[in-house]
């Protein structure tokens, strides 16, 4: 097939089978998002206590997290086609079932049951696309993945925020259910499968290994900032992740046919791929769990007014995205990931300017360069980690690719959401007003909203409650925006020394061709 066909043949997959492929990936990755502005409401609704509500949210992403590696290796084993299908079913069963769920134990199990669905569903999605496209059209194809990957947040936002102007929580769930319902049927007729033709044995005791490495260390993550990090829940979470992993690295050397060889971390190329991955959706993640509080509770922004506020930051990250694999072919992969991160780290500079009473204009300048980084840092990073495994293993490569992604941005919300409590329990015991009893100042300390809450049911006395808690508020987000300048501009060091020069070194691919010979794929 000459060149002029190629692009041809390839345009019309991307007609087809892209925006089939892109929907399923925003549906699952604006879950998390989407449900957090609705909150106030379900709370209302269900009697949910605050403990209950981040277990509703968190249940998705643990269960998410945990069954990426071993959903991939499903799809390269069985096809991807019927995983993608299945995954989207289950995600849509799972969320139409919420939405007449009337307490919150039901709805903790019901969104384990999505996250069940969305393991299936976003390593398919790439795995799908790096097999399916030619080579000339497959950077672009990438690139509008990760675009998505990252947008999908704020779309998630807008969309419930747009439902809950006109209808209560329940909506979001139903407008889930009915979005992965018309993705099923649009995978059904414009996804080819594919899997390979002499498919490599599932790995169990791997997957085994890699659920429970990666639910302990989300667990401890999401339990850490309530707990505290020296609780014995916490810790011996992470001593059970740790252990899990040590386990996973052994098993890795001495199994046949490993779900995750350990071996590819000699690989320079995938290694820093997945550490920037981690590093910048643990970024991304925790700046959006604490701007979205900003925009509404400090700004008093309506959900809808926030998501439109974060509208362009989506643009340029979805926009740039596209182009970037361009921008490879001109230059290293390394500039790129240094400038990126350098980007996002002045727009959480920025960001940690921000007081009470900010402009949006300042909040504008901090999440633009965020934005325009992830899109020029996300795209090779990703890029590598898939190149580093053979077709057969495109459904390991992708879950590897959204494991950094789920565990980092875990991890990142835990991480920089705690600086942000810490420090706005404290400033808000400095700041209250002496005049204000101290069963109420314990109340307020809980969060902002509680806070304002309580400020409410004061009168023109809860005035002095409500500014001393935004400043507090301020302080803490201040803490953990700098914490996470620190963070990109050392990664932006270091990765620039580790980086190799070009996409593939001779030597490390020989390395690589070792690990993981090549298998022909099939398509059906």
């Amino acid at each position: 097939m000459n060149k002029t066909s190629t692009r041809a043949a390839g345009s019309t997959v991307e007609r087809g089978l892209l925006p089939v492929v892109l929907l399923s990936l925003a549906l699952v990755v604006a879950a998390v998002p989407a449900l957090n502005v609705a909150l106030p409401n379900l709370a209302s609704d269900t009697g949910a206590s605050l403990s209950e509500l981040q277990w509703i949210v968190d249940a998705y992403a643990l269960v998410f997290a945990a069954l990426l590696l071993p959903a991939g290796a499903l799809g390269d084993r069985y096809g991807r086609k019927p995983v993608l299908v299945l995954g989207l079913v289950v995600f849509a069963l799972g969320s139409a079932a919420a939405s007449f769920a009337e307490d919150p134990e039901t709805l903790m199990v019901l969104r384990g049951v999505m996250g069940v669905g969305a393991a299936l569903v976003m390593p398919t999605t790439l795995s799908i696309i790096t097999s399916s496209f030619p080579a000339d059209l497959r950077g672009r194809a990438v690139g509008a993945w990760v675009g998505v990957a990252g947008a999908g947040a704020v779309f998630g936002l807008l969309v419930s925020g747009a439902l809950l102007e006109v209808w209560d929580w329940p909506s979001v769930f139903l407008f889930n259910a009915v979005v992965a319902a018309v993705a099923a049927v649009g995978a059904i007729r414009k996804v080819p499968n594919s899997r390979a033709s002499r498919p490599p044995q599932v790995d169990y005791v791997g997957g085994v290994l890699s659920v429970v490495t990666l639910a302990a260390i989300v667990f401890g993550a999401i339990e850490g900032p309530g707990r505290g990090w020296s609780d014995p829940v916490t810790v011996g979470a992470f001593v059970t992740g740790a252990a899990g992993l040590v386990a996973w690295v052994v098993w890795g050397f001495v199994a046949d046919q490993p779900l995750l060889d350990p071996r590819l971390f000699r690989n320079r190329a995938f290694s820093t791929g997945v550490a920037s991955i981690t590093l910048q959706f643990f970024v991304f993640f925790g700046y959006v769990f604490i701007i979205v509080q900003y925009l509404q509770l400090v700004l008093d922004y309506s959900p809808l007014q926030a998501g439109l506020a974060l509208v362009p930051m989506a643009m340029v990250l979805g926009g740039l995205s596209r182009r970037v694999p361009h921008l490879m072919g001109k230059v290293s992969r390394r500039p790129l990931t240094i400038v990126g991160l350098l980007l996002m780290a002045l727009g959480t500079t920025v960001l940690a300017q921000l007081g009470p009473d900010s402009s949006y204009w300042i909040v504008l300048a901090g999440i633009l360069p965020i934005g325009a980084g992830m899109a020029l840092a996300t795209t090779p990073a990703t890029t590598d980690i898939v190149s580093a495994l053979p077709e057969h293993k495109q459904g390991v490569a992708s879950a590897v690719n959204d494991a950094a992604r789920e565990v980092g941005g875990t991890l990142g919300i835990a991480v920089l959401g705690s600086v942000l409590n810490g420090q706005y329990r404290s400033g808000l015991l400095d700041r209250a007003p002496t005049s204000a009893p101290d069963s109420l100042i314990e109340r307020a300390q809980e969060s902002l909203g509680a806070a304002l809450a309580v400020a409410s049911h004061l009168g023109e006395g809860g005035k002095g409650l409500a500014d001393a808690a935004r400043n507090a508020f301020m302080g803490g987000a201040a803490d953990a925006f700098y914490l996470a300048t620190g963070l990109l501009c050392l990664a932006a060091l270091v990765l620039g020394v580790l980086i190799p020069g070009s996409p593939q070194p001779e030597s490390e691919a020989a390395e690589l061709d070792d690990v993981v010979p090549p298998v022909d794929a099939v398509h059906r």
